[in-house]
This record gives structure tokens, C-alpha cells and sequence, in this order.
């Protein structure tokens, strides 16, 4: 496939993927990636499912997948392509590769079978006319922990708290999110060797000022029922000790554990700050902290969805009430899915299926994807003028069967 006359579109050969990676680092303004860190991303990198744009030898664009399964309201892990390593060299800008790339991408994973795409972008600007929409947020806060005090209602005596090897217990931890998955739309089961990327960087060249990366477990009768991996980074000032501890990563099993753990947190001597980047918008400590104002919270856009076979994704996910609505959905990009479809579900499942009945619902792809995971209302995006309402009650009883019990949220980017 050529995206443009002497450019060659092609999945990556034999050899390749150093080139290749090294034009997606020079995409990003980043220096090379340390050894070890560059090592695990070959591991990772699917080959078959990684494009490169070829002007000759010159690798000038980039774009890979990697294969997930997402959870999804009801708690199924469906089939998804992870969209990642997305670039254009800054010489072939404005030349059709990003579109190229991203069509031919689509039709890929189409021709897998996987229901959808999802991203986390670093330009959001970019991915609305291929037909992602953003469906889950993130939540980031620095809590001021000399002022703010956590409460905690859940008995904490029955777990233990104990510093761990990161590297040692990562079966462990991975154990305890492997049980997190199906309870919050959004969340990636991870393939082998995906844990690595949490302790890839324990040796101290990570984020958080170049602090080593330390791991508490919450254990009860010796079983690990949580975990939280994060940095200590030091700093004093005339007044005193005045450091961070930044959380990298937790997650618990049972009230009582995701208290201790946040206790314990909140509680690290010569510490007054606690930075959290990624965590739900629902987060547990929201409810346990005794002034939320000064946790400074800052609310961002996270995890884009695209549904690449919209009776497929819609589907294999569950809704909070009955449901039978005629959606009309537009998407130029991928024709197969344009037009009329019954969706016809419940709290056991759902049916979907081409109809010719007059449409009660119209909305693009696009916003299809912002309310897959119930994070989005469609209530909201109607407001907004994005969806349309041609039966008067069809718009209330979707928005109320689409959402979820907990915000959606994607633990970690790719």
C-alpha cells in the first residue's frame, strides 16, 4: 500500500524494529530509552500488528497495536487493538501517511474480529475524525497530607502491611489486578510480560526525580489482598522535611485493604505531599479524606474507544436497564458500520442487528464510542447537540442502560 508516490506502507520485517523505533523516539523529542527499558518494548512490540511508512531505507512513520482484552460493563473482556506508537517523521508531515496509517490500521482489526480500537492520545486533537471518542478519564491530585486527614471506616486490624521487593512479588500483585479487571470498564488484561513495565525501572532512572520504586503489600491470614507500588522523593526546605511520595500503581481487594493502604500512604515520615498521576475518577480516598479542596484534582482525558464492529462491541457488554432502541449510526471511515441497528439488552446480555425500522437515536460513531463504557452519559452529548432524538423517551432509557456502576479507567498507558 502506498500512502504517497515513493512511500511504501508495510507491517515491519525482519530487522526493522530498531529503525523503526528509533524514528518513533525522534517523533517524541525523547532521548533513546535505557537499555533495559528499550529491551522489554521490542519483547512487547507485535510485529504483524506494527507499521512503518518506508521512503526508501528512511523510516518516516510509525504505528502499532498491541492485543488486549478490555473489560467491559458487565465485566466480559472483549478483544481490542491497543493503539500505540503512532508517529510521523517532522519531513513527511501533511502527506496523508497519519490517515493511511490509521485506515489501514482499522481495516486490520476488522479483519481480526476485534470489536474495537482504543488509545491513549497524545494529541486528542487528532483522533476524532477516525472515529475514536474519549470514554474514560483520569484522575491526578497532590494532597497536602500536614493538613489533610483520611478516615477510615473499614476496620484495618485484620491487614498487615509489609514492604516487598518489587521485582519479587510482582505475582503477587499481578494476582490481586488480575481480580480488579472485571469490576471496572476500561481496564486492560495484561498479557505475560506487560507486569514488567511496572518494576522495569526500580533501579532508580524512573520518573519521581529518579527515586527507586518500592512495593508495600496489604496481606490477611499471609494472602495478599492489595498492593501499591510508588516512589519516595526526598526534599527539605528551611522548615524541614517536605517530601512526595509519588503512587505509581494500587489496587485492593476489599474496603478494609484499600483503607490500610492508603493509611499507610498518607502516614510516611518526613513526607507532607502525596502525588497520585493516574487514578480513577472515582477513586476510594475521594470519600476518605477529610478536605478534598486541598488534594488539588485535575480531571484529563485518558482512554479513547473506537468500536470497529459496532454490533459486535455492542453486544458483548451488559446494560444497567432494559433496553430496545433503532440507533442510526454514521461512520465514513469504516462503512461496514453505517446505518440502522435494534439494540435489544439488559443485565444478561444483549442482541444487536441491522433493521429497517425508523431510526429513534443518531449519532456518530464517535459518540457511540464515548458512552460504550458508561463513563459518558448519553444524556450529555445530547445536550451538546452530538446526538439527536427522534423518539421522544429513546434518548432517557439509553443514557440510563448505558452507563456503569464505577467510572471506567485504564491503569497504565501503552
Amino acid at each position: 500500500m502506498t500512502a504517497e508516490s515513493g512511500t511504501e506502507l508495510r507491517t515491519l520485517r525482519p530487522g526493522e524494529w530498531d529503525v523503526w523505533f528509533a524514528t518513533l523516539e525522534r517523533a517524541f523529542g525523547g532521548a533513546p530509552k535505557a537499555p533495559g527499558v528499550r529491551e522489554l518494548w521490542r519483547t512487547l512490540t507485535e510485529p504483524e500488528r506494527s507499521l512503518g511508512a518506508w521512503a526508501g531505507d528512511d523510516c518516516v512513520g510509525t504505528a502499532g497495536a498491541f492485543s488486549f482484552r478490555l473489560s467491559v460493563p458487565g465485566g466480559a473482556l472483549v478483544a481490542a487493538a491497543g493503539v500505540t506508537m503512532v508517529s510521523v517523521a517532522a519531513t513527511h508531515r501533511r502527506r496523508g501517511l497519519l490517515t493511511a496509517m490509521m485506515r489501514r490500521q482499522l481495516d486490520d482489526v476488522h479483519l481480526r474480529g476485534e470489536p474495537m480500537s482504543v488509545l491513549i492520545a497524545s494529541e486528542p486533537d487528532i483522533y476524532g475524525r477516525f472515529g475514536y471518542g474519549m470514554a474514560a478519564y483520569q484522575l491526578s491530585a497532590l494532597i497536602d497530607t500536614d493538613r489533610v486527614r483520611l478516615a477510615a471506616p473499614h476496620s484495618t486490624d485484620t491487614v498487615r502491611i509489609r514492604y516487598a521487593d518489587p521485582v519479587a512479588s510482582l505475582d503477587a500483585c499481578e494476582a490481586v489486578y488480575a481480580q480488579r479487571v472485571p469490576l471496572r470498564p476500561g481496564m486492560l488484561a495484561r498479557r505475560p510480560g506487560w507486569e514488567q513495565l511496572a518494576v522495569v525501572e526500580a533501579d532508580g532512572s524512573g520518573p519521581a526525580g529518579g527515586a527507586p520504586l518500592q512495593c508495600v503489600l496489604a496481606e490477611r491470614d499471609g494472602v495478599t489482598v492489595g498492593y501499591a507500588r510508588f516512589r519516595n522523593r526526598p526534599e527539605w526546605d528551611a522548615g524541614g522535611p517536605r517530601g512526595t511520595v509519588v503512587v505509581d500503581d494500587l489496587e485492593a481487594l476489599d474496603p478494609a485493604a484499600h483503607a490500610a493502604l492508603w493509611r499507610f500512604l498518607f502516614s510516611i515520615d518526613l513526607t507532607s505531599r502525596l502525588s497520585l498521576p493516574n487514578r480513577p475518577a472515582d477513586d476510594v480516598w475521594l470519600h476518605l479524606v477529610s478536605d478534598v479542596r486541598r488534594c488539588q484534582l485535575r480531571l484529563r482525558d485518558a482512554l479513547f474507544v473506537r468500536l470497529v464492529d459496532v454490533p459486535a462491541a455492542l453486544r458483548a457488554r451488559t446494560y444497567r436497564a432494559p433496553v430496545e432502541v433503532v440507533l442510526q449510526v454514521e461512520d465514513p471511515v469504516c462503512p461496514w458500520n453505517e446505518g440502522r441497528w435494534r439494540l435489544t439488552g439488559g443485565v444478561d446480555g444483549a442482541e444487536c442487528a441491522r433493521t429497517g425500522a425508523d431510526p429513534e437515536l443518531v449519532l456518530s460513531v464517535r459518540d457511540l464510542g464515548c458512552v460504550y463504557l458508561g463513563g459518558i452519559s448519553l444524556t450529555a452529548l445530547a445536550s451538546a447537540g452530538r446526538v439527536h432524538e427522534l423518539r421522544p423517551g429513546a434518548l432517557a432509557q439509553a443514557s440510563t442502560a448505558f452507563t456503569s456502576d464505577l467510572a471506567p479507567w485504564t491503569p497504565h498507558a501503552f
